[in-house]
C-alpha cells in the first residue's frame, strides 16, 4: 500500500492509542469500508478517526481559522 508519510505516521499513532499493529488496523478498515480501494479506505478512516477527535479548543490552540481567503 503507498501512502504519503504522513498518512503512515497517522496510522501508526492510531495503532498506538488503540493498542493495535498496522496489519490488525488494515483490515479492521477493509472489513468495515465500503466498496473500493484499500488504500483510499485507509485514508478516509485516518481523516474521520482524527476529525472525531478534534475539538474547537484544539482547533483554537492550533491557530485554525487564519487562512487567507483567496483573491
Amino acid at each position: 500500500m503507498r501512502l504519503e508519510p504522513e498518512l503512515w505516521d497517522a496510522l501508526h499513532e492510531i495503532c498506538w492509542r488503540e493498542g493495535l499493529a498496522i496489519g490488525q488496523l488494515v483490515r479492521r478498515v477493509e472489513r468495515d469500508a465500503s466498496p473500493g480501494g484499500r488504500t483510499s479506505a485507509v485514508r478516509v478512516f485516518a481523516l474521520t478517526y482524527f476529525r472525531d477527535a478534534a475539538t474547537e479548543d484544539g482547533h483554537a490552540a492550533a491557530g485554525h481559522g487564519k487562512l487567507q481567503q483567496p483573491a
